[in-house]
């Protein structure tokens, strides 16, 4: 749904394979269908502003994979809103998926189930945080602001990143910025622990992914 055309990156997690050779193009309104296996873990992304030559060589205003296309085992650099999920098998099909802004955001996101019953939740970031990002966190380029980073990102603390002695749900807490994309999108995840609130679980057997959904 966005007014540009976007680049999206797909990486598996260890182990799993990933599909499209790890990126692949969009044009406005397009959609494509994602044929993934029991199982599969990994994570989806958005990229923009890109300018690829013929061997798949080139960079993205945000979101970039090492220059490249495909990015093949390689993840995003940040700031990037990321899907994650982590799919089950037909012995055991619960689903968990969530719309994660602790790396960061550059697009709005969603995944939405389709079926699955009660208590399926769609995991989403509607709104675009780069309007509304802080100045200490924006990545401008040519003058416009296309990311919002984390705290961890911009201020590279061990507080904000939940590292050292920091580690863990009792001493890592969501920042000042946490909280302000909280209360812009409750649905997605902004840092470390929020997993009570913001991973989803559904037992459906398709879901559908859209960048810039309407809110």
């Amino acid at each position: 749904n966005c007014n540009v055309e976007l680049w999206p990156g797909i990486l598996g997690n260890l182990g799993q394979q990933t599909p499209k050779e790890g990126g692949f193009h969009l044009d406005i309104g397009e959609e494509i269908v994602l044929d993934l296996p029991e199982k599969w873990s990994g994570r989806l992304w958005g990229r923009q502003g890109c300018r690829f030559d013929k061997e798949g060589k080139g960079q993205c205003e945000s979101g970039d994979c090492l220059d490249q296309l495909h990015c093949k085992g390689k993840s995003g650099t940040p700031p990037a809103t990321v899907i994650e999920m982590t799919f089950g098998s037909s012995t055991s099909p619960l689903h968990y998926y969530d719309v994660s802004l602790v790396d960061g955001f550059n697009l709005p996101m969603s995944m939405k189930p389709v079926g699955g019953g009660v208590g399926c939740g769609v995991a989403k970031c509607e709104v675009d945080l780069n309007v509304c990002c802080p100045s200490a966190l924006e990545l401008k380029k040519g003058g416009k602001v296309v990311g919002c980073k984390s705290a961890c990102l911009a201020l590279h603390s061990a507080k904000y990143c939940c590292t050292g002695e920091f580690t863990d749900p009792k001493t890592c807490k969501p920042t000042v910025f946490a909280n302000l994309f909280k209360a812009i999108c409750p649905k997605a995840y902004t840092y470390a622990y929020d997993d009570s609130f913001s991973l989803n679980r559904c037992r459906a057997p398709h879901y559908v992914i859209t960048f810039c959904p309407p809110n």
